[in-house]
């Protein structure tokens, strides 16, 4: 099968797109054919070698987490799913930027979506809802995203909603309209972020949720009113310095379906702020890298 590769640390451009063997769905999983991946932050990082002290590379590593497509193989003890069905899913840190991936969660396409925005749903819907749990009962409350218009910015404020809460996002200027159109109240990120909050929110927030790793972590701790209300999903260093909770994603099934339940009732669509075929991943990737999408970066099979 093709698929994206690399063999050594590096820029973008130690990407390569070659023939490898196909991998097989073993007990648990499935395997689909690809029709798009995603790119998040974490692909690049695990290529260039930042995240090699917690998650070291073992080389040649295809690049990617989540991937929509058909599915072919249905591994052993797994029910409810048939060859042909279109799902959306999570394998492990690396498989998915190629034309076979097996998933270890998943959940089926919504029918209002294509098969390149459910590749962009897996990682963000997951990260979302563990942050979001983790920052307990939402209904009736008021929560902060950081980063709201990114891929898991996005999800959260989409899922939050659906649970009831009322939610302030933070983004550039020009991404605010996009932020209302997910029903949340926009506001820009960076100082007085702690003034405008309360204008929009005079009776304080009571979560906050940073999806972004902009520097701004103290910031929304003192805006929080303790570092107990407070969960990052992208600034692991300063989570420990402050006594913040840091969460990556579990891989769970369960919140794949919350997600695609949502789509499925039209409170959630992924946006999708660019797609590149296989052969340009190296594109998607520097892409990725300058930290202003809107949405979600795929590849298509």
């Amino acid at each position: 099968m093709r698929a994206a590769r690399y063999h050594d640390y590096g820029t973008a451009e130690v990407l390569v797109v070659e023939d490898v063997p196909e991998p097989h769905a073993g007990p648990d999983e499935i395997r689909v054919q690809v029709r798009a991946a995603s790119v998040n932050p974490v692909d690049w990082k695990l290529r260039s070698g930042v995240a090699r002290a917690s998650f070291p590379v073992e080389f040649p590593a295809i690049p990617g987490r989540d991937a929509a497509g058909v599915v072919d193989e249905v591994g052993e003890n797994v029910t409810g799913v048939t060859v042909g069905d279109r799902l959306f899913g999570l394998g492990g840190l690396f498989g998915a930027s190629a034309e076979y991936a097996v998933l270890a969660a998943w959940a089926v396409v919504p029918d209002a979506w294509s098969l390149e925005q459910a590749a962009g749903a897996g990682l963000a819907v997951d990260t979302a809802v563990r942050a979001l749990d983790a920052l307990g009962e939402l209904a009736g409350r008021t929560l902060l995203v950081e980063g709201a218009a990114g891929g898991v910015g996005s999800a959260a404020v989409c899922l939050a909603v659906a649970r009831g809460a009322t939610v302030i996002g933070t983004a550039s200027t020009g991404k605010h309209d996009y932020l209302r159109g997910l029903g949340a109240l926009p506001t820009t990120y960076g100082d007085g972020l702690g003034e405008r909050v309360r204008q929009l929110a005079p009776a304080g927030v009571d979560a906050v949720l940073d999806t972004a790793a902009s520097g701004s972590l103290a910031d929304l701790v003192a805006i929080a009113g303790g570092a107990d209300r407070v969960v990052t999903v992208a600034d692991a260093e300063r989570a420990a310095a402050l006594g913040v909770r840091h969460y990556y994603a579990e891989t769970s099934s369960a919140a794949l379906a919350e997600g695609a339940a949502l789509g499925a009732r039209g409170g959630y669509t992924p946006h999708i702020a660019a797609t590149y075929p296989l052969e340009k991943i190296a594109e998607a990737h520097r892409e990725s890298e300058l930290g202003r999408t809107q949405g979600k970066i795929v590849v298509t099979i």
